[in-house]
């Protein structure tokens, strides 16, 4: 049997001051004390510098048109088609911080779909 692996879509958003504001105390939050970061996230920095944000599926809630990451802020989706497939699980949400501006990602299980005795 093969297993799922997990997919990452990229997605467009919109980022408030108060979101980047929000960001920014974390990651300096985290350059001081990576102790004090809250739990559910993780901070990180890439071999390019770049600072990453993941946050876990317990960490975050997704609305319609928003995801709204505990501690930091809402993020405002671009566009009205859904983030995950109906029945996708290990959910977190990948923020990067990169020359172009931040990147905002999901990764997730697509829902397994059995096929017993088919006939």
């Amino acid at each position: 049997m093969s297993h799922v692996k997990s997919r990452e879509v990229v997605l467009a958003i919109k980022l408030s001051e108060d979101l980047l504001k929000g960001l920014d105390a974390l990651r300096t939050a985290w350059k001081d004390d990576p102790a004090s970061v809250p739990r559910g996230l993780s901070c990180s920095q890439s071999k390019e510098g770049q600072f990453v944000l993941v946050a876990a599926e317990s960490a975050f809630v997704t609305l319609p048109g928003a995801c709204v990451i505990k501690g930091i802020g809402a993020i405002e989706l671009v566009g009205t088609e859904p983030v995950f497939e109906e029945g996708a699980s290990s959910k977190t949400l990948v923020l990067r911080d990169t020359a172009e501006g931040w990147k905002f990602s999901v990764k997730y299980l697509p829902p397994i779909v059995r096929e017993r005795n088919a006939k």
